[in-house]
Parts: C-alpha cells; structure tokens; sequence
C-alpha cells in the first residue's frame, strides 16, 4: 500500500535535525542540534499566558492586538505603513506562514529561488505547493551573494525569491547592497518575494536587519514571515504571522482557516505582552546571544574546527571541519556524539545538489557543521567539559 502515497510525500525524507535529535536522547548528549533555547522564556510573558489561560481563553481566537502592535512595529524598524486591519494574518508559527504564503502564490510548476545553503522547511512547502524550488549557491566562506549568478537563476515560469536573513544556518545578514540586487532583480523580473525574518532582532557587532519589503517598489510585492518563537524563547507556542498585500494576506487567512483554523488562543494573548517589550529587552537580548556566540567561537576553535565566518545574526555556528579531516561532516557528526556526548547538525543537510555549484566546487557542502548556541551558561559549560576530555584524549585524531 505504500504505492497509494503522493509524489511529493515520497520526496520528503525525515529531517536529519529530528533524527539526530533522538539519537542524542538516546546517547544522553547534549543537544546543539536543534535551534530552540533550553533556558526559561521571559517571566511576565509566561505570566500573560498563564493568566490567559485561568481566564479561559480557550477557543479559536484571532486576536486584532496582535496586527496593531505589528503594524505600529514595522513602522518603527523598517518605515512601513501597513493596515492592520487587511494586511497582517496570524498563523501557528512562521513554519505555517510560510507554506502558506507558497500555497496562496504558487501553481504547479512555478519555479522560486531559494539561496543555498537553506532551511530544509522551504524546500518542502515549495514542493507540497507543487513548486519548483531553484538553489542559488551563496559562496563560502563569507556567503556572499554573485549577481551573476543569481540573475542567471531566473526563466520565464521563475514567480518568487525566499530570503532569509539574518540567515539559517550561517549566521550571515544580506547587506544593503546584495538587497539591492534582490529587490532590483523582483521588480524587473516582476517577482514576488518571501522573506523570512525570525531573527530579525538578534543581530552583532554592526549588522543590521534590514527587510527587503523596505526597498523601493518591494512592499507591493513582498511577503514577510515571523513569529514570536527565537525573539521571546517560546518556540513551542506557535504564534507567527505574514505580513502582505491585502489580497495575498486574504490568502493567506483562508488557506491557514482551512488547515489549523487558529493559532494557540492563549499564547496569542501572552503575544500582546511580548510584543510590547521595552527595547531594553531586544538589547539585553542581542548582548546575551553575542556572548554565547563568543564563547562558542572561541571553543571551537580550541577544538580545532574552522570559523572563518563570525556570525552577524541568528543563534548559530557554521563551523567547518579540518582541512585533513579525511571524512564527512556526517561521520564527524557521528562520531561526536559517540566520543563526546554533544550532538550537532551535520551542514550537507542545508546544501542542495542543484543549487548550480560545479561538482568540483561544491566540496564544501560535506565540510560544515551547524552549532546552535541558543543554549544556557551550564549548557555551553558543559559542552566544553566534554570537549576537554577529547583534547586530553588525543585532540580531533579521536574523532577519525
């Protein structure tokens, strides 16, 4: 009966972050792989939830608080002015916004442009949305963005771009000018954009997020994605939404109606609390994840892995293994879990064959490895305990 499956269901493999999640359960390791935090969310907006909760908000729920406050926000950070009455659905969590942002703009066929390396979730809403995901290749080290290569992606059945950034799973944020670049190539190729912006307030040294709905001609034709999940710690809650054009953001609503109907009642409520935060928070915020960055850069790099990126946003490290490292990230991965009890993401699981790198230059897919930092004081301590023992052992050589 296995036939009875669906095209796409049968492309969709399990995600490798799921299953070395359960393989670090099993091991007792402590968990790097997957980016959600395992210190507690903000007190008072645990509070907002709960009283929430003791006043039985309970049902299905669209809460019209939340489009004001985002209204009043983008208008704040990036100069635009949206109606909050049309322009702005609530979703469970940026994962649904997105793919359902695909649903509402994507026939089968439609080709998008996704820049390589990536998060596994925009492939698959592409593909469940019958689209055509298109792999442009951001070169290593710094992961800068080729104009060249990036408008020769384009063709005829080409209808969107997904952006993320600041970007999962380097660490980087799209500068003003590769923006340009993409915001010039939307309006001359008349392309709409997805962007995804969950970072957009955790960002270092002098990077800053700049959304592309910001650029001349782009707000008519740009979606952007977020949620309240990496900026208040609650990646459980699943409140996220889309920000668009009314009539995309209609779409939207009536395709996340038909598939979750509404996000989390109560946690929607605590969302008016969190989102009304005092900048103090965003700042105590980016000077804690900056600090846990450093620590971990610094440890790595005592191990004896390579950064030659230093992430400028988001909660993770793309650290590449040694030169005469003579396996694969895979088995690296492997073998850390087993010689140190700390597991991490193997970083071929972010690159794409097609992504249009030579098979000569796309070597370096199988050399990165993804660290998430996201994790409290005791947690980054004792990942270095662990990674004492191996350089008492023997340094890396344990790990051939």
């Amino acid at each position: 009966m296995e036939g009875k499956l669906s095209r796409t269901a049968k492309k969709l493999a399990s995600s490798p972050i799921q299953e070395l999640s359960f393989l670090a359960q099993r091991c007792n390791a402590i968990n790097l792989a997957e980016g959600f935090p395992d210190f507690p969310a903000p007190s008072h907006i645990k509070n907002a939830a709960v009283s929430a909760i003791v006043s039985d908000f309970n049902q299905y729920r669209h809460v019209q608080g939340i489009c004001d406050h985002l209204a009043k926000i983008v208008k704040e950070m990036h100069g635009l002015d949206i109606n909050p009455l049309t322009d702005v659905a609530i979703c469970c969590g940026q994962t649904e916004a997105f793919a359902a942002a695909i649903f509402a703009i994507i026939d089968p066929g439609d080709e998008v442009i996704v820049f390589d390396p990536s998060y596994e979730t925009y492939e698959a809403g592409i593909l469940l949305g019958g689209g055509v995901p298109v792999h442009v290749p951001l070169d290593p080290p710094q992961w800068t963005l080729d104009p060249t290569k990036f408008m020769n992606s384009f063709t005829e059945r080409t209808k969107a771009i997904v952006l993320n950034s600041p970007h999962n799973p380097t660490g980087k944020v799209f500068t003003k000018a590769e923006l340009e670049v993409i915001a010039g190539a939307c309006c001359s190729r008349n392309c709409l954009a997805i962007t995804d912006e969950v970072y957009e307030h955790i960002t270092y040294d002098n990077a800053k997020h700049i959304s592309l709905a910001s650029f001349a001609g782009m707000q008519e034709r740009t979606v952007i994605t977020s949620s309240l999940s990496k900026t208040y710690s609650v990646t459980g809650w699943r409140v996220g939404w889309a920000i668009a054009p009314a009539f995309i953001v209609s779409a939207i609503r009536n395709i996340h109606i038909r598939i979750t109907d509404s996000a989390p009642a109560p946690f929607q409520e605590a969302a008016l609390t969190a989102l009304s935060s005092r900048p103090e928070y965003f700042e105590s915020l980016r000077k804690d994840y900056e600090s846990k960055r450093d620590y971990m850069i610094n440890l790595l790099a005592r191990v004896g892995l390579k950064i030659q990126f230093k992430p400028q946003g988001a909660f993770f490290l793309f650290a590449e293994v040694p030169d005469d490292y003579p396996h694969s990230d895979v088995e690296f991965v492997k073998k850390l879990i087993v010689e140190a009890g700390v597991v991490t993401v193997p970083g071929q699981g972010f690159f794409h064959p097609n992504s249009g790198a030579s098979s000569q230059d796309c070597n370096y897919q199988k050399r990165y490895i993804r660290f998430a930092f996201c994790k409290s004081n005791a947690t980054l301590a004792a990942v270095a305990e662990r990674f004492a023992k191996i350089l008492d052992a023997g340094g890396l050589g344990v790990l051939r």
